[in-house]
């Protein structure tokens, strides 16, 4: 076992001193291992951290943004569908890992998803309010079998009539309807209460971690962090998720990427992805980890007690940290895909321009607009008027090549697009969605910052719409 130094939080006023992360020969710490500390407890275990049912999820859903793109446009439609959702709901079946695998140079230790954990899914995670993002007042997870449905039936996952790219939508929906929900609406917001999972027993009989060490753990499972991210430059995490840099991944040495520890998945990608790039200035990877440390570190250091009044608030506090920042990241993702669809635009313009190929990039990143304000929506705060404003400016779907968007769907699960607008207006709109990120969020990393060009368009249709008026 390692030499950890584990100091007990303290609180002076209202200020939070936060637990010492570092271990005894200086280096920055790793979740995990973190000793027993369940009295009772009589089993051979000498380490207390789980959560490789999240990272299970996290497979799942990689491996089902795989699956989202291997459409053949109607022939394979129900056999992939029923794929698609032994993925998505779960299966008794040893699930085959679609991703992330090996590739040469980043060798991946497990290939079938049993070798994490059995018998998880989605479905039984995700977000279940009402998405009025999307068409026909669904709940979360009706949407999510909408999507699945449709794209089943695309080919490559790619509609181009409606402007839909499917492994986007599902993907991006889903980092945020499972991962960040689970983790700020549930592990890291009730299962905190001091009736819910008591520190002074185990999870479940028989298991080596206390209530509270294992709410805390599945909350980080969500994350998706390498267990050894404070080790890392946001470079290297990114790096990571890519499968480009088996050197940083593999912390233990033993040659092979170990997905239950070593791997770094979508949500803490995005957060190293934004401290990377845009403005260079946010810290948004290191302050969600540092907050999970602090909070794990808090919890081995009771030692098997209940948690005090004090103790739990403070791990509240940690909590609030990484929900602000996670939401953050969200909000970042949000603005910088209405940058690129915008940039897509112009691009579509330009004389000469390959307006197929633009095109099909276009719908990419409306995908990932769209999804990924969803998922800023499937969190624990109502984002409310915020909400409501950010769905109408992005639509239910991209304006496409006629100018027509998606306003509705029918009664067998297709779309209608019944109304119509103009290349530049719906620029303005996105423009408006980077400025609400801005004003409502505080977004600083401002990746494909377009906003420079606001006060011209805005200005420009203005005197449009007054010509056609005179």
């Amino acid at each position: 076992m390692m030499n950890y130094i584990l100091k007990c939080s303290t609180i002076i006023g209202s200020i939070m001193m936060p637990i010492s992360s570092v271990q005894a020969d200086g280096h920055a710490q790793p979740y995990g291992p973190f000793p027993v500390t369940l009295e009772a407890y009589t089993g051979d275990a000498d380490n207390s951290v789980s959560y490789s049912g999240q990272i299970a999820r996290h497979i799942l859903h990689d491996s089902l943004k795989v699956l989202a793109g291997r459409g053949d446009g109607g022939e394979n439609s129900k056999s992939l569908k029923l794929e698609m959702l032994s993925y998505f709901s779960g299966s008794d079946k040893n699930k085959e890992i679609l991703a992330p695998v090996s590739k040469e140079a980043f060798l991946i230790k497990q290939t079938t998803l049993n070798e994490i954990s059995s018998g998880k899914n989605i479905e039984g995670k995700f977000y279940n309010g009402v998405m009025l993002a999307w068409p026909g007042a669904m709940k979360g997870r009706e949407v999510a079998f909408h999507m699945i449905d449709q794209a089943s039936q695309a080919k490559k996952g790619f509609d181009a009539e409606n402007g839909y790219d499917w492994p986007q939508l599902i993907s991006k929906f889903t980092m945020g309807a499972m991962a960040y929900n689970q983790a700020v609406d549930n592990y890291l917001d009730e299962k905190l209460g001091a009736d819910t999972k008591p520190n002074d027993k185990p999870y479940k009989e028989g298991k080596p971690y206390t209530g509270k060490e294992h709410v805390w753990d599945e909350g980080f499972g969500y994350f998706g962090a390498a267990a050894h991210t404070l080790t890392l430059t946001a470079d290297q995490a990114y790096g990571i998720a890519k499968r480009k840099d088996a050197a940083a991944a593999d912390f233990n040495g033993d040659g092979v990427i170990d997905l239950k520890s070593e791997m770094v998945f979508g949500p803490a990608y995005y957060a190293a992805a934004f401290d990377r790039s845009g403005s260079k200035s946010t810290n948004y990877l290191n302050t969600i980890m540092q907050a999970y440390m602090d909070g794990r570190m808090l919890i081995t250091a009771a030692n098997g007690a209940i948690l005090t009044n004090e103790q739990r608030s403070s791990l509240k506090e940690y909590a609030s940290i990484i929900e602000s920042n996670w939401e953050l990241v969200l909000a970042e993702a949000t603005f910088k895909y209405a940058g690129s669809v915008y940039k897509d635009i112009v691009k579509m313009s330009e004389e000469g321009a390959d307006r197929d190929k633009i095109y099909r990039a276009y719908v990419k990143h409306w995908g990932e607009l769209k999804g990924f304000s969803m998922a800023l929506q499937s969190g624990r705060n109502n984002l409310g008027e915020v909400a409501a404003k950010m769905n109408e400016l992005i639509l239910f779907g991209p304006v496409t090549l006629d100018n027509s968007y998606v306003t509705g769907v029918t009664s067998d699960g297709g779309f209608e697009r019944k109304n119509r607008m103009t290349w530049n207006d719906y620029q303005l709109n996105l423009l408006k969605v980077q400025q609400m990120m801005v004003d409502k969020f505080s977004v600083s990393s401002r990746v494909n910052d377009q906003l420079a060009d606001l006060g011209a368009l805005a200005e420009k249709l203005s005197a449009e719409s007054n010509a056609e008026t005179d």
